[in-house]
């Protein structure tokens, strides 16, 4: 007796049918921003990465439909559009969250907590790394790098900062978000959603009140060595040596409490925590070789 290829679980390998459309009024609203959004570009090939934000805009997500969009608008095929949104982490593929909480598991952020912050996270949240929760708010994943190591481990919403962070700061965070109580980013704009998060990344312009003059720049830690190099006063944190041999530094030298000016989160750990060695706390030097 023989079973069929159904019976045997065997795809018969049938060619997809294609994406649907958007609807009318839709699509005349994306081909509106996609011409401002080609015009930058000398060759309209280059637009197809503001274009994949902008069609990631509407839906949350990069669908098939928005693919077939990029590829008409640019004269490509689906096939090329979808060689770029496979290879870039941030187009989603399927649908995700309105907050995308990423926890930095590279090897700083890792050993300074990153790694039980995101087991942390998981448990809390019951969800795995690229899972969403039923309520549709927060999307998690772990990021190899956040670009932030002065300040590890770090958090990003919707790509904003959210720097030395904890198992404890990270869960209030994500309860907040889920909740809808306002958070505040370390440093950059006020939190939005993802998908206003991803029409700003196609290059418009971010229209809320204060939104960019809130963008900052880089943080203190980042911006010791250029004071040092000026010759700038600055003040400190001292890290003693871990073996808890001597140090050159006097031992009634203040410790640098961060000031509001500073740029702290709303969501910041203390400052002197660290899950993997809490009796340590990372911080920059007050010279060179310290």
């Amino acid at each position: 007796m023989t079973t069929s290829s159904s019976e045997q679980g065997v795809s018969l390998g049938m060619p997809e049918l294609p994406a649907p459309a958007y609807p009318d009024d839709v699509r005349a609203r994306l081909e509106t921003d996609a011409r401002e959004i080609i015009a930058r570009y000398p060759d309209s090939r280059s637009a197809l990465l503001p274009l994949l934000h902008l069609v990631q805009s509407e839906e949350g997500h990069v669908t098939r439909t928005g693919m077939r969009f990029c590829a008409d608008v640019l004269n490509l095929t689906t096939a090329e559009v979808t060689a770029v949104a496979t290879f870039y982490t941030m187009y989603r593929r399927r649908p995700s969250g309105d907050y995308q909480v990423g926890v930095c598991t590279n090897t700083l952020c890792a050993v300074m907590g990153g790694d039980a912050i995101f087991e942390e996270l998981q448990e809390h949240l019951g969800v795995g790394n690229g899972g969403t929760t039923e309520d549709g708010k927060v999307t998690l994943e772990h990021i190899e790098c956040n670009a932030a190591c002065d300040f590890a481990p770090v958090v990003m919403v919707n790509w904003e900062f959210f720097d030395n962070q904890t198992p404890a700061s990270a869960t209030r965070l994500v309860d907040d978000l889920r909740a809808g109580r306002p958070v505040e980013p370390t440093r950059g704009a006020p939190i939005c959603t993802f998908k206003e998060t991803a029409r700003i990344l196609a290059g418009f312009p971010d229209e809320r009140d204060g939104a960019v003059e809130a963008s900052g720049s880089a943080g203190p830690a980042s911006l010791v060595g250029l004071r040092l190099a000026r010759g700038e006063a600055t003040h400190t944190r001292v890290v003693h040596p871990r073996d808890g041999g001597p140090h050159d530094q006097p031992k009634d030298r203040a410790v640098h409490e961060p000031s509001p000016s500073e740029h702290l989160s709303s969501h910041d750990a203390p400052q002197d925590t660290s899950a993997s060695d809490p009796a340590h706390p990372a911080g920059p030097t007050a010279e060179e070789g310290e």
